[in-house]
C-alpha cells in the first residue's frame, strides 16, 4: 500500500532532518527540493526514501557539510573541481551551473568532479542545462554494484548517463542507469516484499536472484558478492556487453579521468564519487529556436507512429512528466516502510513529523 503526502509539508519535515544533522539551511532546502523533485517524477528509488541512507552517511562523518567545493584547474572551457567530500547535490548543482556558464560564453562547458558525494538523480542535473536553453549531460560513478559481462561481482557502479535537450511542450530528458536498474529499485522493492520482476541480479554465487533482501544484503558487505547486471542483461545473447561497455564508458569519463577512485574502490569514509558534465550550447551550431523546433518535430513524429498496445511510443521522459503534472496534484507516494525510517529518523533527532505523518501506518 502506499500513501500520497503533501509536497511542501514533506519537503520541509526533510529539510529539518539534515538541519538536525549540522546542515545549513540553505543547503538543507537545496538537499530537500533535489529529493522531492524526483519523487513529483516518479523516481521513488532517488527521491526521499533515501534520507536514512544520507542520515546513516551524515552521521558516519562519510558527508562532511562543512566543505565547499575547490576549483582545481580552469582552462578555456574545462574546469576541474575537487568536492572535498561535501554533500553531492550541492557539488553537483555549482559544477553544473560553471558549465553552464561557460557554454553560454564559449559555446561548451565541461566540468570533471572527484571527491564528492552521492548526487541523486543524474537527469536532475542535465535539466539544469535544459532550462537554460542547453543541451546538458550528467554522469557519476558509484559504489560498486555493476558485474561486468563474464564475471560474477560487482566491480563498476550503476554509472547513469543523462541528456537534456530543449523541447516542446516539454524537454527531453533521459536519465537511466548502466546496470539493470539501480540500487534504490531493490530497496523500493524490499520495502513491498516483492520479487525482482526480471533478470537484474547475481547473487553470491554467481546465479540469477529474485530475492531483493538478498541482493541488498550483498551489496552492504565489505566485499560485495554478486551484484546487478548491465543493460541488456546475463552474457551477451541480449548485448549485455553494451551495457558493460556504457557503464565502462562512464567510469571513464567519471573517476579516471577526475582522477578519483574507481567505483570498485569505493566505500569506507569519504569515499569520494565523481561527476562528469557538459553543457552544449545550440546557438554556436545554428539557430537555438530552430533547433528546439527541429526537436520539438523529431519527438512529436516519434509519438505519432503507429503503436503496439495501449501506450504507443512514450519518448525518454515522457512518463515522469507525466507523472509530475500528476503529483503536483496529488502529492507524493511513499511507501509504509519509508515512513516508518523517516518516523525513527525524526523521533531520534527531535522533528516533529505530525504535521506530515498524521495517520497510522498500516
Amino acid at each position: 500500500m502506499a500513501i500520497h503526502y503533501e509536497t511542501t509539508a514533506l519537503k520541509n519535515l526533510t529539510s529539518q532532518i539534515f538541519q538536525r544533522l549540522q546542515v545549513s539551511p540553505e543547503d538543507s532546502q537545496q538537499w530537500a527540493d533535489n529529493l522531492i523533485d524526483a519523487d513529483l517524477r516518479g523516481i521513488r528509488s532517488h527521491g526521499i526514501q533515501r534520507v536514512s541512507m544520507y542520515v546513516r552517511k551524515l552521521r558516519a562523518g562519510e558527508i562532511d557539510v562543512d566543505q565547499h567545493a575547490s576549483i582545481v584547474k580552469d582552462s578555456g572551457a574545462v574546469t576541474v573541481i575537487d568536492g572535498q567530500y561535501g554533500i553531492g547535490q550541492k557539488v553537483a548543482t555549482e559544477a553544473m551551473q560553471r558549465a553552464i556558464e561557460k557554454a553560454q560564453q564559449l559555446g561548451v562547458g565541461i566540468v570533471s568532479v572527484r571527491h564528492s558525494n552521492h548526487f541523486g538523480a543524474a537527469g536532475y542535473y542535465a535539466r539544469l542545462a535544459s532550462q537554460a536553453g542547453l543541451i546538458g549531460i550528467s554522469m557519476t560513478n558509484t559504489n560498486p554494484l555493476t558485474v561486468p559481462t563474464g564475471a560474477r561481482d560487482a566491480f563498476l557502479g550503476s554509472n547513469p548517463i543523462a541528456v537534456a535537450v530543449p523541447a516542446d511542450p516539454q524537454d527531453f530528458v533521459f536519465d537511466g542507469a548502466m546496470s539493470t536498474v539501480s540500487l534504490g529499485k531493490f530497496e523500493i522493492l524490499a520495502k513491498q516484499n516483492l520479487q525482482v520482476p526480471g533478470v537484474w541480479a547475481l547473487d553470491e554465487t554467481g546465479n540469477v536472484t529474485q530475492d531483493s533482501n538478498r541482493l541488498l544484503n550483498n551489496m552492504r558487505q565489505p566485499h560485495r558478492f554478486g551484484g546487478v547486471l548491465p543493460v541488456g542483461g546475463l552474457g551477451e545473447t541480449d548485448a549485455g556487453y553494451k551495457g558493460f561497455g556504457l557503464a565502462l564508458v562512464v567510469e571513464l569519463l567519471t573517476s579516471v579521468l577526475a582522477n578519483g577512485p574507481l567505483s570498485a574502490d569505493l566505500g569506507g569514509k569519504q569515499c569520494g564519487i565523481s561527476h562528469f558534465f557538459i553543457a552544449l550550447n545550440p546557438s554556436f551550431f545554428g539557430d537555438a529556436t530552430a533547433f528546439k523546433s527541429r526537436v520539438t518535430l523529431l519527438l512529436t513524429r516519434l509519438r505519432e507512429l503507429p503503436g503496439l498496445g495501449l501506450t504507443g511510443v512514450r519518448i525518454a521522459g515522457d512518463r515522469e512528466w507525466q507523472t509530475y503534472q500528476q503529483n503536483q496534484v496529488d502529492g507524493i507516494t511513499l511507501e509504509p516502510a519509508t515512513i516508518r525510517e523517516l518516523n525513527k529518523i525524526a523521533t531520534e533527532l527531535g522533528v516533529d513529523s505530525s504535521p506530515v505523518f498524521g495517520r497510522e501506518v498500516d
